[in-house]
């Protein structure tokens, strides 16, 4: 608390364990998708969770290809190759309207942004549910 009684993270003092960063995210309006470069599922937020319908522990370890139609998923690993290879970036960096597949097999249509992690390399995917 700073000398208020309130919280202040501005002054420097940011929560610094894992829990209280999950806690955050977890607090997030979108879905959070934290994969590696080969698109294997590393985190999750409980957005992602109740918007998709699968739990975390299903989630963690799979590929990303898990919440895309079977027409997106069909060319997904030719796109992340081609990325890989080349650098250059055709979803990285931004937003598109795509549509995106629950356990249920519904679809509903969203906003997904991409980006990069510069330190670690993981790759962010935010997901906006336009329903």
């Amino acid at each position: 608390e700073n000398r208020n009684g309130h919280n202040s993270y501005a002054s420097g003092e940011l929560p610094k364990t894992k829990n209280a960063t999950a806690g955050i995210l977890d607090a997030s309006f979108d879905s959070l998708f934290v994969m590696t470069e080969q698109c294997t599922i590393e985190m999750v937020n409980k957005t992602s969770c109740d918007m998709f319908g699968w739990t975390e522990e299903e989630f963690i370890g799979q590929n990303i290809r898990m919440i895309m139609t079977s027409e997106v998923a069909t060319n997904h690993d030719d796109y992340v190759s081609r990325y890989l290879e080349t650098g250059i970036k055709k979803m990285m960096g931004t937003q598109r309207e795509v549509v995106a597949q629950r356990k249920d097999g519904s679809t509903f249509p969203c906003v997904l942004g991409l980006s990069k992690c510069k330190e670690s390399g993981l790759i962010c995917g935010f997901i906006r549910d336009l329903t």
